[in-house]
């Protein structure tokens, strides 16, 4: 049995977990002092990569996959969703089969990866609304591509985002809730009608709200306001300060609340790498300014996000009158109950756990992945990146 101790974020008292064969079989509250805090690993359902390691590019391959996970460890992430973008069937499928392939390789990455996410190509295919995602490649929703894809990746396709403006829309997203996956609209311009019949036909989530959508829409009838208003729906929202400004992200939170508010990082592979001018297959030429902000070249087009999840939880909580522990939250409990019930420090848990230090931001200390510490500060020179 192992033992692991630290302050709980929320009251400060200092508790002790005990561990055994990777799952929390008993918590203690302990009378010794620590200036760290323990929480559940932290879960992101939207990573399209992370120090030059990338889900989407023609490269793929299971060592890509298990590098990617090692850096999100080393941020803290326990539990991830690889985020698959607009693109042909083909390349869908390929990049499918290899993070099937790696998960059934690699045991951390069948631990860190629950499922996978596709987000789109059924978006929108007008500028703005599409963000970065290419043009060519978008199409109406089709049940029989949605098996190619399973049957590439092993029943490995667990969240699908898409615009519902299309007609084969209601029929699709109940089809695949039947099967237990879910789906979230996101990078839509369907109309408020349209986005409630999806709702209606068990559309449960949003998309990073707020974003994936043109700069100039309408004041009232638009889908932001619809899907804010829905109490059936949570949202993931991006808290890098680059995606919503603080004041809109407050209002939001308010409206959807927070136990229906998810923290996603939304990172691509440009996260952690210096600043400069890139060409990437998310987004083509790319831009990545120093204050972390990455844009389509030549453009305030938004290509991505290259903040950590713990960097978005930091923001979340310096800009705003959310705490620390809800933040967290956000980031844990909440979207873990979309992955099996991860980000949870109960008794019959996995023991995917993260101890930090808080000094304005969140500075972590230890990972430890299923009651193996898998990351410690005082390891030197082990960030993964290239």
């Amino acid at each position: 049995m192992t033992t692991i101790t630290g302050r709980d974020p929320q009251s400060g008292h200092n508790y002790t977990l005990v561990v055994d064969e990777g799952v929390i079989v008993r918590v203690e509250e302990s009378s010794a002092s620590s200036d760290l805090f323990l929480s559940p690993g932290l879960v992101d359902l939207q990573v399209n990569g992370c120090s030059g390691f990338d889900v989407n590019s023609p490269q793929l391959t299971p060592d890509t996959i298990t590098e990617l996970v090692d850096a999100m460890l080393f941020r803290g992430v326990t539990c991830f969703a690889p985020t698959i973008i607009t693109a042909p069937e083909d390349k869908i499928c390929h990049a499918l089969s290899i993070i099937a392939e790696a998960r059934q390789i690699h045991p951390r990455a069948a631990a860190c990866i629950p499922f996978v996410h596709v987000e789109g190509p059924h978006i929108s295919p007008l500028d703005g609304y599409r963000g970065a995602h290419p043009a060519h490649t978008v199409r109406p929703p089709s049940i029989e591509e949605f098996e190619r894809w399973q049957q590439a990746s092993g029943g490995l396709v667990g969240m699908v985002t898409l615009s519902p403006h299309f007609e084969e829309s209601c029929a699709y997203i109940a089809t695949l809730v039947k099967q237990g996956i879910y789906v979230a609209i996101g990078h839509t311009h369907a109309s408020p009608q349209e986005i409630l019949r999806a709702i209606d036909a068990g559309a449960r989530l949003a998309t990073h709200l707020g974003n994936g959508i043109a700069p100039e829409i309408p004041r009232h009838r638009n889908a932001i306001w619809s899907l804010l208003a829905d109490d059936r729906v949570s949202a993931t929202f991006i808290a890098d300060g680059h995606h919503l400004p603080p004041d809109v992200l407050k209002v939001m939170l308010r409206a959807k609340t927070l136990q229906r508010s998810v923290l996603v990082s939304d990172s691509v592979a440009l996260a952690g790498m210096p600043p400069g001018t890139y060409v990437t297959p998310v987004g083509g030429r790319v831009e990545l300014r120093p204050d972390g902000r990455l844009c389509v070249f030549g453009s305030e087009l938004l290509a991505g996000a290259t903040a950590s999840l713990a960097q978005g939880i930091s923001t979340l909580v310096r800009t705003s009158d959310v705490l620390l522990h809800e933040a967290l939250a956000m980031a844990t409990t909440n979207p873990g109950k979309l992955a099996g019930g991860r980000g949870q420090l109960t008794t019959g848990s996995r023991a995917d756990l993260l101890r930090f230090r808080w000094q304005d931001s969140i500075l972590i200390e230890d990972v430890w992945l299923a009651g193996e510490q898998v990351h410690t500060r005082t390891e030197v020179g082990r960030q993964p990146g290239r």
